[in-house]
């Protein structure tokens, strides 16, 4: 007996054979897959795909490499005609999509199925979503990557030390450690810098992109310190959004630039100026109204990075980096901005008002029945010095509300605007009609007054 299934186990897996090799040798090739890049307007995925079956159909899967909340992948499904050999092109406009940043990690696959119903994934591969045209070179130091073009040895040297000295800063001062290294773009004028990003603002002189562990940044050509503020600035946002990352999270705008002004050391002139008069004047602004978006005013917009500023130095100098450190990570675990700041220091945003407002000898809080709501950001780049005058912060990101839109109401009638025409118009015949007869009455009567 078991000889007898011992011999029909051999004839099972003899049979089996044939078809493995059959389904290895209908596996395909892939060559000449290789993207070409018109930077930073799109990019053409290509590739000759053949097979010992006619292939039926080819996707390309293709994403980006950045911090999400859950796996995210592209599809597109690039026109073909059937054969044992394909080649297959597909574009990814960036001026539909919106554009990756420089330096960004590009990824892609191809899946195929030939006449047989047999599908085969290709190899994932990856490309850097940057320009050719310009000689980059790249300095390394701890846990920051420069890469820089037109600019010599000792330009990159002092900005890289720079970068290294406001990681060290933000460690040291407000907890805020890499994780992983950090790329920054420089470019040597702030004309490269625009004609490398797509539908920014004309006045970007440099962004951060936390997710994707990259900033970008033009050169003033006027101020050393201003480049300077500009890399520490920029990397305290890509520092703060590594920390706080989670898919429930939300950092208020003073927070957020409070850091950023704080990492780059004392307060410029220009930012305590407006700050000292407000404060004499009894003209700060609250801060849950800046826990959103700034004024696009240049004076409001300058008392508000000089009030985060402020705010940001009370906490640190009154409780400590370690609290700090709590309150980022209360927000990340998705504490409201009042619960987080209850948590870790025993009182809410106004009573942070309040015990801000006296350490800085102001008036009172003006209390209102109604608080402002805090809205949810949307990032936007920093700005470049003004006539090449240089600044102490660089404001990134300003933070815009995004409205809901209301819920159409159905309905199941005709327009509104119509059963009003029509109301009026049967209104204005009634009318019409009234006037008639009641003058055919008038008429009537006075022609029998006449009779008799």
């Amino acid at each position: 007996m078991k000889t007898k299934y011992t011999l029909m186990f051999i004839l099972i897996i003899s049979l089996l054979l044939p078809l493995q090799a059959a389904s290895a040798s209908r596996a395909a090739d892939v060559t000449n897959d290789q993207p070409t890049l018109d930077f930073p307007n799109n990019i053409t995925f290509h590739a000759r795909i053949t097979s010992a079956s006619r292939i039926t159909s080819v996707v390309l899967e293709y994403g980006d490499q950045e911090e999400t909340c859950g796996t995210v992948i592209a599809k597109a499904y690039p026109q073909i005609t059937p054969g044992k050999t394909v080649d297959v092109d597909w574009m990814w406009d960036m001026r539909q999509s919106g554009s990756l940043p420089p330096g960004a990690q590009i990824w892609w696959r191809w899946r195929y199925t030939d006449e047989t119903g047999a599908e085969t994934v290709s190899d994932q591969k990856t490309v850097t979503w940057l320009d050719s045209v310009h000689p980059w070179q790249t300095l390394s130091g701890g846990m920051l990557r420069l890469h820089y073009y037109g600019k010599d040895s000792a330009f990159a040297q002092d900005l890289l030390k720079a970068g290294l000295d406001g990681l060290d800063r933000n460690e040291k001062q407000a907890g805020l450690k890499a994780d992983a290294p950090i790329d920054l773009y420089v470019y040597p004028n702030y004309q490269d810098l625009k004609d490398a990003i797509l539908y920014e603002p004309s006045w970007t002189g440099g962004q951060a992109f936390p997710e994707y562990n990259i900033l970008i940044m033009g050169i003033s050509a006027s101020s050393t310190n201003w480049d300077h503020g500009t890399v520490v600035h920029e990397l305290t946002h890509v520092l703060v959004g590594h920390l706080t990352f989670s898919c429930i999270s939300f950092v208020p705008q003073w927070l957020n630039e409070g850091l950023a002004v704080y990492s780059e050391g004392p307060l410029d002139a220009q930012f305590q100026e407006p700050l000292d008069q407000a404060i004499k004047q009894d003209q700060l602004l609250s801060v849950r109204s800046i826990s959103g978006a700034f004024s696009e005013i240049s004076d409001r917009a300058n008392l508000s990075y000089a009030e985060s500023f402020s705010l940001v130095n009370f906490l640190i100098g009154t409780y400590g980096q370690q609290k700090m450190t709590a309150l980022l990570v209360s927000l990340r675990d998705g504490n409201t901005v009042d619960d987080a700041l209850t948590q870790t220091y025993g009182f809410n945003v106004d009573g942070l008002e309040d015990a801000w407002r006296k350490a800085i000898g102001a008036a009172p809080r003006a209390v209102t029945a109604n608080p402002t709501a805090i809205p949810t950001p949307t990032y936007v780049p920093t700005i470049v010095p003004i006539s090449g005058a240089p600044l102490a912060v660089t404001p990134t990101p300003f933070n815009f509300p995004t409205p809901i839109s209301p819920t159409p109401t159905s309905r199941t009638g005709p327009p509104l605007s119509l059963t009003l025409l029509m109301a009026f118009t049967c209104c204005a015949l009634l009318l019409v009609v009234g006037v008639l007869v009641l003058g055919a009455v008038i008429a009537m009567q006075k022609r029998k007054g006449g009779n008799q």
